[in-house]
C-alpha cells in the first residue's frame, strides 16, 4: 500500500512519517505542496512541523496548497487521511474536521512523553489499537489546545469520534481531546506524533506504530 506524505515550507516530520510508514510495511511516497498530485497513494499523511511559518494561524495558508485541493477531494471519496500535529491543525483549516488547535493554555511550547488512551478504535488508523488502550507516544506542540463550541463538542461525543484523549491534559485542550475523526472514520487529525514512536532505539517505544499499520490493514481488506 502507498502512503502519500506530504512536504510544505516548514514541514520538519515528514522524513520520519515517511520511515514510519516503511517500518509499518507501506510504501511511502513523498508528496510536494505545490503539486497538483497524489501520484497514485492509497492514503495521505499530512506531517507535523510549521507549514508557511504558522503565519497568520498554523494551518491557515497550507490549507490553500496546490495539494490539498486533491487532499480535500480524496478525503471526501473515502481516502484515508491522517493529520499530525501541524497536519491537525491543516486539516481544521480545510474544515475536514471541526473545531481548531489554540495556544496552550500554559503559553509555552511543550515537548514530553505522553500518556493518551485509545477511545475509538474503528477508524481507518486506528484498528490495531483496543478500545481504552493507554498508549504513550511524543507530544511536542505551542498551539494543541483543540477547541471547539459545546455542541461541536457534543456531537463528537456522541458520535464517537474522539479518537484519542489526554491523561493529564498537558495543553488545555477541551475535555482532553487529543484527536479526532470526521464522521466517515477515514480522516484523523491527532495533536501527539505516533511517528516519534515506532521503534524502542529512539523515543518512548513502539505505541505509534499502531497507527501505520492500521491503515495498511484498513486498506488491504477494502480490496
Amino acid at each position: 500500500m502507498r502512503i502519500g506524505v506530504v512536504t510544505f515550507p516548514g514541514s520538519l516530520d515528514d522524513a520520519d512519517a515517511r520511515r514510519a510508514v516503511r517500518m509499518a510495511g507501506g510504501e511511502a511516497v513523498a508528496l510536494w505542496h505545490g503539486d497538483h498530485d497524489l501520484k497514485g497513494v492509497d492514503g495521505v499523511l499530512l506531517p507535523g512541523g510549521f507549514s508557511y511559518g504558522d503565519y497568520l494561524r498554523c494551518g491557515a495558508i497550507a490549507r490553500f496548497a496546490p495539494v490539498m485541493t486533491e487532499v480535500v477531494d480524496a478525503a471526501r471519496g473515502g481516502m484515508p487521511v491522517l493529520g499530525i500535529c501541524n497536519g491537525f491543525q491543516i486539516l481544521c483549516e480545510s474544515h475536514l474536521l471541526p473545531g481548531a488547535l489554540i495556544r496552550n493554555d500554559h503559553r509555552k511550547f511543550g515537548c514530553l512523553d505522553q500518556v493518551v488512551r485509545i477511545e475509538n478504535n474503528k477508524t481507518a488508523w486506528t484498528t490495531a489499537y483496543d478500545e481504552g488502550d493507554e498508549i504513550t507516544i511524543v507530544l511536542k506542540n505551542g498551539e494543541g489546545s483543540y477547541v471547539a463550541d459545546e455542541a461541536t463538542l457534543d456531537l463528537l461525543e456522541g458520535e464517537g469520534r474522539v479518537v484519542a484523549r489526554y491523561l493529564g491534559n498537558p495543553n488545555g485542550s477541551q475535555r482532553a481531546i487529543a484527536g479526532i475523526s470526521n464522521e466517515a472514520g477515514n480522516v484523523v487529525g491527532l495533536m501527539p506524533h505516533p511517528e516519534h514512536a515506532v521503534e524502542d532505539l529512539c523515543g518512548p517505544g513502539t505505541d505509534g506504530l499502531g497507527f501505520f499499520t492500521s491503515v495498511l490493514t484498513t486498506l488491504a481488506n477494502s480490496r
